[in-house]
């Protein structure tokens, strides 16, 4: 018998009449046992908790730092702290050094230099040319209730006219006559003009007492009580006269001239006032002189 078969292709899908488009490759997940028990494919049994043989660790046979390289270690460490602080030290010692050496320096320039404000307007006084002349003013003490100041000018200190720095000299002399006269004086006061034993070449010029007497400032000229002019000489007397038309009376009124040490000593109290020696022999010659009936005692004069 025969048999005739007949294959009847199948009916075309939709699908192929559709774009191919790629396929997604999927990749299957292998089997998870999320069992808990310790069976073989448990995710915590032994196996999967034990160590490689090669991975196996002797913690006796691990090599620590013995006690030796501690204290090398803490040696190194105490010793960089150490070089730090000194180097903090040699830093704060440099900075002690270097506002020291500034210290110094304003010192020794505010021995050079000296600056002062007179009539509002600030100058600079060389305090190293006038060292040897800073004598000429100093303070007498007082008189009265306390208050009154006591300021004695000794001429005999000032510079020879016949320095060739005579005039920087006198300038800056001037500038430290009235800023230290006015730190002398807080109340009323008295000036003790010690004109003996100068010589001629030592004398003030006309023009720079001038300059002092209009520089001083005005509460100065008003305190001023009187002024007491020692030994006055020709010289003084002709100046005091020819600018008597250029000052005011009042001032004129102050002026008192006194011919001996001990006269003054009836006007003033003398504990304070510091004569110096060549005034005392001057003075001296002057009293034998008079006591010898010598009229022109200027004539012959000591050897000052």
């Amino acid at each position: 018998m025969v048999l005739w078969v007949v294959c009847i292709p199948a009916p075309p899908d939709s699908s192929d009449f559709q774009e191919t488009r790629p396929q997604r490759k999927k990749l299957s997940a292998p089997p998870i046992s999320l069992s808990l028990d310790q069976s073989e494919g448990s995710l915590l049994s032994d196996d999967a908790l034990d160590t490689p043989d090669d991975l196996d660790i002797n913690v006796d046979e691990l090599d620590t730092p013995d006690e030796d390289d501690f204290l090398d270690y803490a040696g190194r460490k105490l010793e960089w702290k150490g070089r730090l602080a000194s180097n903090q030290m040699v830093g704060i010692e440099s900075n002690e050094a270097s506002s020291a050496c500034g210290t110094e320096e304003e010192r020794q320039d505010s021995k050079l230099w000296r600056t002062v404000i007179i009539g509002e307007q600030e100058h600079r006084i060389n305090m190293k040319s006038i060292e040897p002349f800073q004598k000429v003013l100093s303070h007498g003490g007082y008189y009265g209730n306390g208050q009154n100041a006591i300021i004695v000018f000794a001429a005999c200190f000032l510079p020879d006219s016949d320095r060739e720095d005579y005039h920087n000299i006198m300038e800056n002399l001037f500038l430290y006559v009235i800023s230290t006269l006015e730190l002398m004086v807080a109340e009323d006061y008295m000036i003790v003009y010690l004109n003996g034993a100068t010589p001629h070449r030592r004398m003030p010029g006309l023009g720079w007492l001038k300059k002092c007497y209009h520089m001083i400032d005005r509460r100065l000229r008003k305190n001023l009580k009187s002024f007491i002019i020692v030994h006055p000489s020709w010289f003084i007397r002709t100046i005091l006269a020819v600018t008597r038309p250029f000052i005011s009376s009042k001032f004129s009124n102050k002026i008192k001239y006194v011919d001996s040490l001990a006269e003054l000593g009836e006007l003033v109290p003398m504990d304070g006032i510091h004569i110096p020696e060549s005034i005392i022999r001057y003075s001296n010659f002057l009293s034998g002189a008079e006591a010898s009936g010598q009229v022109n005692p200027e004539v012959e004069k000591p050897n000052l």
